[in-house]
């Protein structure tokens, strides 16, 4: 998510609180047309992971505005829900540390969750066992074995959930979906059918997750009759309302075995349940694409449309991909220029989708030329966006391309600190540069290329190479590489033999 000027200043932590506490201490910034702004809306932009919300949290009580539980709940939800988890911690135990508002068992359940999530197993632990007696109900017991699962701790999953069993706190489908989600996270599919046995055998109804969990256990293993018969199972069941998630799933499977009339039949029933859930339509014309029906993804693509008053960038993401996977380009690069004229934000993971089906059919140059026309157009792509055309250059071997098109990615790197290249396109990259540019130019490459990636030992060894053929001393840059702690290895010695052998 986009945030403010407290993003842009993520690299000095003193100075970031500081400028957080002195903003939101300004009166004035809240008069006017602020004056009512929430919690929420306080928060929810200050992405930047270590930065400290409790100086929000105090200020808002300093202007005398009310705390409500019910916001903190939500932006704690939020917070999680955006992976976010060390500022939803902080919310938390600021929440049950001010006493301002009710500290429910369940939001303590949370919070020990986000502890496990933020600082560890083993502070959880701590945070459990420093719990009364009376103090660990069942919600307690749960976020805990949340925690081992998460940690793929079989035994300690397994001895805790026996003890749950016998305080009776294993009496809903959530452990055991939990304990099911510990054999996915382990490789041990061939579990998950037994424990939806042991569920109903203690009399719990498994819920809608359960029988997804097994049915992908059974999918996953290319068990398909012993996949529908769970499913015809869950179909019989009145209390269980399935949706399309489920159908799609078994759809999925279907197409991986390449029994196309089988998937097709279950993605119809899936479209009966889709309503208006855009994510829902946008799995299904994926897996429509998956099956190389055009026709099928076209007319859930116009349904799509009906469904919603707008269509989102997320919409012409799927869509264009799905053209892409079909090979069906012009009706790409139609759509392009739909999604350019809807008024949506430029995002350029829109055309980055075209990008690579050109790159995918060999059209290296279209792709380029596409994106230089964007630049021309006054936008400044991301570095992905250079990155996926000089990949493109690389697998046609045009080295000189492909390099000038990685510098264009390294150029825009000031807005977007987060993209990290290709290993295999920057070790492509650099092998040819040292056997091909002067020592200037890949020490100048190599430089900015620090800024994106930690230095290491292919970089160190495109400028010996460089150095080597202009027959310049390495020394320096060996002491560099001790420095950096990277040791010499065989093609080190072996690149390092190259001087020798021009030195006779």
């Amino acid at each position: 998510m986009a945030s403010s000027i407290f993003n842009r200043l993520k690299s000095n932590r003193h100075v970031s609180q500081t400028l957080i506490s002195n903003v939101c201490s300004v009166r004035s910034v809240y008069t006017g047309r602020f004056a009512n702004i929430n919690l929420y809306s306080r928060i929810s932009p200050l992405g930047t992971p270590n930065l400290s919300l409790v100086p929000v949290l105090d200020q808002w009580v300093e202007e005398g505005k009310k705390v409500r539980d019910v916001e903190l709940h939500r932006i704690i939800r939020d917070l999680r829900s955006r992976k976010r988890y060390a500022q939803a911690l902080e919310v938390s135990e600021w929440m049950s540390s001010k006493e301002l508002c009710p500290f429910s068992p369940s939001a303590r359940a949370v919070q020990l969750d986000l502890i496990g999530q933020v600082r560890g197993l083993e502070s959880a632990e701590n945070y459990f066992n420093n719990m009364s007696a009376e103090e660990k109900i069942d919600k307690m017991y749960g976020a805990l074995l949340n925690c081992y699962v998460r940690e793929r701790v079989i035994d300690k999953s397994l001895s805790h959930l026996q003890k749950m069993k016998e305080l009776g706190f294993a009496s809903t489908p959530l452990p055991y979906n939990g304990l099911m989600c510990l054999y996915i996270n382990t490789d041990q599919l061939e579990k998950i059918p037994d424990v939806l046995s042991e569920m109903q055998e203690n009399g719990i109804s498994p819920d809608n997750f359960s029988y997804r969990l097994c049915i992908n256990s059974y999918g996953a293993r290319s068990d398909l009759n012993s996949m529908e018969k769970i499913l015809e199972e869950m179909e019989s069941k009145s209390h269980i309302h399935i949706d399309w998630m489920t159908y799609s799933m078994v759809a999925n499977f279907y197409i991986k075995a390449g029994l196309n009339e089988k998937a097709l039949f279950f993605l119809k029933k899936a479209e009966t349940k889709l309503h208006k859930d855009p994510l829902g339509y946008n799995h299904l014309i994926s897996l429509y694409a998956s099956l190389g029906s055009k026709a099928e993804m076209m007319r859930l693509w116009e349904r799509r449309k009906t469904a919603s008053k707008k269509l989102i960038n997320r919409d012409y993401i799927t869509m264009l991909g799905s053209l892409v996977k079909l090979g069906e380009l012009e009706d790409t690069e139609a759509l392009l220029k739909e999604w350019e004229s809807s008024g949506n934000c430029y995002d350029f993971r829109v055309p980055n989708t075209l990008l690579i089906g050109f790159c995918q059919k060999g059209l290296i140059e279209k792709a380029e030329s596409m994106l230089r026309d964007i630049v021309e157009e006054g936008k400044t792509p991301t570095p992905n966006s250079w990155s996926i055309v000089a990949a493109g250059y690389i697998e046609k071997q045009n080295m000189e391309k492909a390099f000038e098109c990685m510098k264009e990615a390294i150029a825009v790197l000031a807005e977007n600190k987060g993209w990290r290249p290709k290993p295999k396109v920057i070790s492509s990259i650099l092998s040819w540069l040292g056997d091909n540019r002067d020592v200037e130019e890949v020490e100048t490459f190599v430089s900015a290329l620090k800024a994106v990636i930690p230095m290491d030992r292919e970089m160190y060894h495109a400028q010996i190479r460089a150095s080597i053929r202009a027959g310049k001393e390495v020394d320096g840059i060996l002491d560099s590489m001790k420095a950096d702690k990277i040791d010499e290895d065989e093609e080190t010695r072996k690149i390092l033999s190259l001087k020798h052998d021009k030195a006779e």
